[in-house]
């Protein structure tokens, strides 16, 4: 478009006159689940060469408004318009055929497939002989640009793959092209497995796409990711739209005063100091299988330790190791002394039971307490589920729902009821904060500090360096080693990226 003009913002160069097309715009949509009203008549628009992002406590309408955009759902009412022309029969083929993509939260790749097995699925023109070794070539070619240090082969299988790697895989080749056009992306918390290394990674390439005359709508509740990378911000609230405006109208505080209710919680809890608690008995002692020196991790009663470091660096397989060693299933050499519960942060796997109800998925890891005689008391079980469900505040009409009605939010609320509900002493937290908004998070940040004030230990692995504000130690992981050991006064992120990148302890 050389007759553009050419504008500079938040570092990225803008096609000004490419922004006067909506890619996108729908009017009037309206969506229920039942009685939960999702979406109250939004109107929602993305134009050329404009990156906006969506920001939202969950439960908002962020994915139910996504799903629309992508074809997966239609609007009870209200219309959508793809460059101006109204469609009649959207759907995802149709959206693919006008090139618009999605990256939705909950990862969608087959795991019995190969990395270019499932990107064959999205592109039918790679057919006939070598259609393998051509898709092959197509997602190890955006990889290498997207992620550049990736080390993921196109024969590996998706279920061997790290959550973080495959959250890579969705990502780049939801940006692969053949047939069809590329012009709108939407990311949906494209960061929440991804280190911050990586995630940076991530951002400078949509910032580079943007710049090129393309679109994105980028879903993050890191709301510094949304400040600094979108050119226009759209907040929702309660299935309706309560704010869009340029991105440099907003800063952190009124982003948060507009999604509603938290900023003074975020305030106090920002300025919590947390004290080293008095030394209590000790929980665990464990060294990762690949530790050749001395390096150990060693946790009381009442302490919060962080685990840090590049995302599949060793720390989800200490926790696990961990979780092994406390129910007896493997002689590893770590040190276990009370019971212990995980909150998994890569929930459609590793932690909801997904026929199951709400309050059975919180009271599966304290089925002695609720047992009367031989059998399960639906009475006990009722009233633990209805006890976190006003603790926790998990939002929903009815625990006896099934699990795929909350929120991904709620969803990971249910595992911290299960975990804290239960008569564990030792909890594992396996990044479990990934796609939950600010609002929860401050929540579960108080329901652990305060839990443990009470004497529990949580080990608490985090991609997300403002989290381990909330910890009394934080060990550094680099390939399968502890390379460094922070007390929370030392802690800055530069000495974690410092530690994450050499073996200096």
């Amino acid at each position: 478009m050389p007759n553009a003009d050419i504008v500079r913002l938040d570092g990225a160069e803008k096609h000004s006159g490419a922004a006067n097309m909506d890619i996108i715009r729908l009017d009037g949509a309206e969506k229920h689940f039942g009685a939960v009203r999702a979406l109250a008549g939004v109107d929602f628009h993305v134009g050329s060469g404009e990156c906006v992002g969506l920001v939202g406590h969950n439960g908002a309408g962020k994915s139910t408004l996504m799903h629309m955009v992508a074809g997966t759902l239609i609007p009870e009412s209200g219309q959508i318009a793809v460059r101006s022309r109204v469609e009649d029969n959207y759907s995802v083929p149709r959206a693919q055929q006008l090139g618009i993509r999605c990256v939705f939260q909950e990862l969608s790749l087959c795991p019995n497939l190969s990395v270019a097995e499932n990107t064959r699925i999205n592109h039918p023109a790679l057919r006939g002989l070598g259609w393998r070794r051509k898709a092959a070539d197509l997602i190890t070619a955006k990889l290498d640009e997207i992620f550049p240090d990736h080390s993921i082969s196109a024969a590996d299988i998706a279920s061997d793959l790290s959550i973080g790697k495959r959250q890579m895989v969705e990502v780049a080749r939801a940006f692969t092209v053949t047939q069809d056009p590329l012009e709108l992306v939407i990311l949906d918390e494209p960061t929440s497995s991804l280190d911050a290394h990586t995630a940076g990674q991530l951002l400078a390439f949509v910032r580079r796409f943007v710049a090129g005359g393309k679109s994105c709508i980028l879903i993050s509740h890191v709301l510094g990711e949304v400040l600094g990378n979108a050119d226009r911000i759209v907040v929702m609230r309660d299935g309706k739209v309560v704010a869009s405006d340029a991105a440099k109208a907003f800063d952190r505080d009124r982003l948060v005063t507009t999604m509603g209710g938290a900023e003074a919680r975020e305030k106090i809890a920002a300025e919590i100091a947390i004290q080293k608690p008095e030394t209590g008995p000790l929980r665990v002692r464990a060294r990762p299988a690949r530790q050749q020196d001395g390096n150990e991790l060693v946790a009381h009663a009442g302490e919060i330790i962080g685990l840090a470091g590049l995302a599949g660096h060793g720390q989800t397989d200490l926790l696990l190791a961990i979780f092994a060693a406390a129910a007896a299933r493997a002689k590893t050499g770590i040190e276990v002394t009370a019971p212990v519960a995980l909150v998994a942060g890569d929930r459609q796997s590793d932690g909801i039971f997904p026929q199951w109800s709400i309050a059975q998925n919180i009271g599966i890891r304290s089925l002695a307490r609720l047992r009367n005689g031989l059998l399960i008391s639906p009475q006990r079980e009722a009233e633990l589920a209805d006890f976190w469900q006003k603790k926790i505040g998990i939002r929903t009409p009815d625990m006896n729902n099934n699990i795929f009605s909350l929120s991904g939010g709620n969803q990971q609320k249910v595992l911290f009821a299960r975990a804290l509900g239960s008569d564990a002493k030792i909890v594992l937290m396996d990044d479990p904060m990934r796609g939950v908004d600010i609002g929860t998070k401050l929540e579960v940040y108080d329901l652990v500090r305060e839990e443990a004030g009470r004497g529990r230990t949580f080990l608490w692995y985090t991609t997300e360096t403002e989290e381990l504000d909330n910890c009394h130690h934080i060990y550094v992981f680099k390939n399968g080693r502890i390379v460094a050991k922070l007390g929370r006064d030392e802690l800055t992120e530069e000495k974690i990226i410092q530690s994450s990148f050499g073996d200096a302890a």
